[in-house]
């Protein structure tokens, strides 16, 4: 169990960007298409966070052309390279799954002013 310890410790990302539920946040993502490959931005709100260590992801959910879209990135993959936070959600709960029937302004969550 040791080298499986190990190999997961050396994976781990030094910098974790600082995520939390409700937050409105910029991934920037690498997409690989053949030989090239080019950062895709997908901007959104934390709805959830789950699991730790090297299997710790959040997930993302958007409006895109009237239609609810959520992204699921693992926080230590070398894939996402970085995430901007935009705005701080306030919120009093740790999954915000009630936000997929809500549609329009009721959808948003207020800005945490700290």
């Amino acid at each position: 169990m040791d080298i499986i310890k190990a190999f997961t410790e050396e994976q781990l990302k030094k910098e974790i960007p600082e995520v939390k539920v409700g937050d409105t946040v910029r991934v920037h993502n690498r997409i690989v298409e053949g030989s090239k490959s080019r950062i895709q931005i997908y901007e959104g709100t934390v709805i959830a966070k789950r699991g730790g260590g090297i299997s710790e992801t959040f997930t993302v959910r958007r409006i895109s052309y009237g239609v609810g879209v959520e992204k699921t990135f693992p926080i230590h993959s070398p894939n996402v390279e970085k995430v901007e936070t935009i705005r701080r959600g306030k919120v009093r709960r740790s999954k915000l799954y009630y936000l997929r029937d809500r549609v329009g302004k009721a959808a948003k969550t207020k800005e945490d002013i700290q």
